[in-house]
């Protein structure tokens, strides 16, 4: 949920990277775990807007019962649905006998299974009023033996009318539920996937009802500022809740309400300094000074040759950005994406003695206004780039670490080797780099080189 989606967003061609950033090197998929088949159907959101926003409105309506009868989960997880096979569905709900919700959006229909007998009620997805889903719904669930007690006013869309005073007529235009209901599949399947690298604090993938929005988000484990609110038609406690923790979210839009096509977003929260000018992928991918997000439209993906890279490389080079800046722990955050039939080599205290820095030479190329350290790790190279703005001061901008050679503290070796060169040759150091900045942050043995400390008149080291 992020307060600026409230805002308009109109389609803006991406902004060329001018900042001197390199690109940055994607996560790829190995070719043995890839969905081979189209997977990512194309969507335009202009022409179903209106099932759509009759779509959102039914799925306020379900979820507000959810909400109303399931007890309180941080950042309002008891409120959510998750993609399956055929639709959306709820867990159960804890009321009567217990009852799960689940749009089936393959055979057009609402369908309320109890925990009990499994037993089942449901009735169609079909052109009909807001009012008439409210009514079957409510008739659904006391059928079922539950009890259809729930705020009856939409949350998080202009102008809301309450649900059962809503007789404006809506159209439902199923191949275009399909082709949603598509998309969020793989949409899922990338969310899932990208959630296995993670060791931290991590939401599970989940459809959000207030903005229709599918997330996933980190957590540094840190608290974060009080949130000012003021999301319309949201409670203010109910956003303040949702973002007491510091966040790196992701998440995909099918349009409607802040942008008028699908796409995919992303941001931190609070957003930390130099978060919105960061290097980010793919090409397509672009920071949107209104929203305060990245965006990334899902036009990208469709088309993209690999689709399910495509978005794993935004995924992953907007959470960097996000903990990179922040000063997260990696180390202690993260792990190696996960893999089928394998187990995650485990890390415990002791283990950090089985991870040494890298033995390879680190070599470094220095030109007269820019250089690299770069080193060869099994066949895998990874490089730091730097430029030169004086004599005796360096900038580094920019470390890249292929994915095989993640983990292995390959990157931390090339910036202690920079730190022992500037104290060799006095030199100071400005780690414009997000990741060596991180380094130099979490390591305070490494901070003298710093342009900051030289300036301040501490002596700079002798050669």
């Amino acid at each position: 949920m992020s307060p600026a989606r409230q805002k308009r967003l109109c389609r803006p061609s991406p902004p060329q990277n001018d900042a001197g950033f390199r690109d940055l090197q994607c996560w790829s998929i190995p070719n043995g775990e890839r969905n081979m088949t189209n997977s990512w159907p194309p969507l335009d959101y202009l022409s179903w807007r209106e099932t759509c926003s009759a779509l959102h409105l039914y799925l306020q309506i379900a979820g507000k019962y959810r909400l109303a009868h399931s007890p309180w989960l941080n950042h309002s997880w008891n409120a959510t649905f998750y993609i399956a096979p055929s639709g959306l569905v709820s867990s159960p709900i804890p009321d009567g006998p217990g009852i799960e919700i689940m749009f089936d959006l393959r055979a057009h229909e609402v369908v309320g299974t109890c925990g009990g007998d499994g037993g089942k009620a449901a009735f169609p997805l079909e052109p009909m009023t807001v009012a008439t889903f409210h009514a079957r719904f409510t008739e659904m669930i006391s059928s079922l033996g539950g009890t259809p007690s729930f705020d009856g006013r939409p949350n998080e869309v202009p102008d809301p009318v309450p649900f059962k005073d809503d007789h404006r007529d809506r159209p439902y235009d199923r191949e275009a539920v399909q082709r949603y209901h598509h998309a969020l599949v793989s949409v899922d399947r990338v969310f899932n996937r990208f959630r296995t690298s993670f060791l931290g604090k991590s939401s599970p993938v989940h459809l959000f009802w207030g903005a229709l929005d599918l997330a996933v988000t980190r957590f540094s484990g840190r608290r974060a500022p009080l949130h000012p609110g003021g999301i319309p038609a949201l409670p203010d406690d109910v956003a303040q809740e949702a973002y007491d923790r510091e966040v790196s979210s992701a998440g995909f839009w099918p349009g409607g309400g802040p942008i008028d096509y699908p796409a995919f977003y992303a941001y931190a929260y609070p957003a930390p300094n130099g978060y919105r000018t960061a290097p980010v992928q793919p090409d397509a991918a672009f920071w949107h000074e209104q929203l305060a997000e990245f965006v990334l439209p899902y036009d990208a993906v469709q088309t993209a040759q690999d689709g399910d890279a495509a978005l794993l490389c935004f995924l992953t080079s907007t959470y960097e950005a996000a903990a990179d800046l922040g000063a997260w722990d990696r180390d202690l955050l993260e792990c190696e994406i996960g893999r089928p039939a394998t187990v995650r080599p485990s890390d415990p205290i002791s283990g950090r003695s089985k991870v040494p820095l890298p033995e390879e030479p680190v070599e470094r190329e220095d030109g007269a206004s820019k250089g690299r350290y770069h080193m060869l790790v099994d066949g895998a190279e990874a490089e730091m780039t730097y430029s030169r703005a004086s004599e005796t001061l360096i900038i580094i901008d920019h470390t890249e670490v292929p994915e095989a050679l993640r983990g292995r503290r390959v990157g931390e070796r090339m910036v202690r080797q920079a730190v022992d060169d500037a104290r060799r040759e006095g030199f100071a150091i400005i780690p414009l780099c997000p990741f060596a900045k991180a380094q130099i942050d979490r390591n305070p043995e490494l901070r003298d080189v710093l342009h900051q400390r030289r300036a301040t008149g501490e002596p700079a080291p002798t050669r």
